[in-house]
């Protein structure tokens, strides 16, 4: 079977980029650093140009296009968070230095990737069997940027939230 793996366009700083990201995701390590053989229209002979990497036990893969490109919302990477700790301390270090919140658990990183960062609650919140209970929750996410474990867990259970 063939190999699968997610490759994320950066300019010239995708190495950066994957230090920071396996440095916040358990299970994540650079497998390989592939260096030009030669100069390339992005860059010079042996400047990193294409990362293999881990991040959360999936395969990807950055390159180093030469120059940045807008990836849009259609596709991001999403990360399950065991709580609202978890959830915070993703936040911070992904929107930092030129990062931007966007909306619904949504962010981009300083590199422009989308990100989502869900606390593994929300789809089991969102799934419930009481289709008011699951749309008070859908209706509460709607109005959040970062996601809220205990605003969640408020609006599931029927509570009005204090703004």
């Amino acid at each position: 079977m063939a190999a699968i793996s997610t490759c994320l366009w950066f300019g010239k700083d995708a190495e950066a980029a994957v230090r920071l990201y396996v440095s916040l995701v358990p299970d994540s390590q650079i497998d390989h650093i592939q260096h030009a053989p030669g100069p390339w229209p992005g860059g010079e002979t042996g400047e990193p140009i294409l990362i293999a990497f881990t991040l959360g036990g999936q395969s990807f893969q950055a390159l180093n296009g030469g120059t940045p490109i807008d990836y849009g919302t259609a596709a991001s990477v999403s990360v399950s968070c065991r709580d609202q700790a978890e959830v915070d301390r993703l936040w911070s270090v992904l929107t930092a230095e030129g990062g931007a919140e966007i909306a619904c658990g949504w962010l981009r990183d300083r590199w422009g990737v989308p990100w989502q960062i869900v606390p593994e609650i929300l789809p089991r919140l969102l799934a419930d069997p009481d289709p008011n209970r699951a749309a008070r929750v859908f209706t509460a996410m709607q109005g959040m940027v970062k996601l809220d474990v205990a605003a969640l867990e408020q609006a599931a259970a029927g509570a009005e939230q204090t703004p």
